[in-house]
């Protein structure tokens, strides 16, 4: 379950998106921003990319990806993983960098 929210709707100057589900693999594929993110995990694991670097992600954990910064992040699961991702802009701005194997 995903939910959106664009700043620019009420005059807020940041973007968030709520994301929560049980999928292991789930994520995005590869994109950057022309603004930072900044990444809130409540609950559950990650494996992140961000530029050349590779982390896991864990409860509790806040990652902040630079502007114009490659990034994407598969959920590891077992379990819920639920995170707050808060975009510094008025709305949404995002490069695709890597396409869907299906694509």
């Amino acid at each position: 379950m995903e939910h959106d929210f664009e700043g620019r709707d009420i005059g807020a100057g940041i973007t968030i998106i709520r994301l929560r589900t049980d999928e292991v693999g789930a994520g995005p594929n590869l994109h950057q921003h022309p603004y930072r993110e900044t990444i809130v995990i409540l609950h559950g694991s990650a494996r992140f990319t961000i530029g050349d670097q590779e982390r896991e992600g864990t409860a509790g954990d806040v990652l902040v990806i630079p502007a114009s910064t490659p990034h994407k992040f598969a959920v590891l699961g077992p379990g819920t993983y639920e995170a707050v991702d808060i975009h510094e802009s008025d709305h949404f701005i995002t490069e695709w960098l890597e396409r869907d194997d299906a694509s």
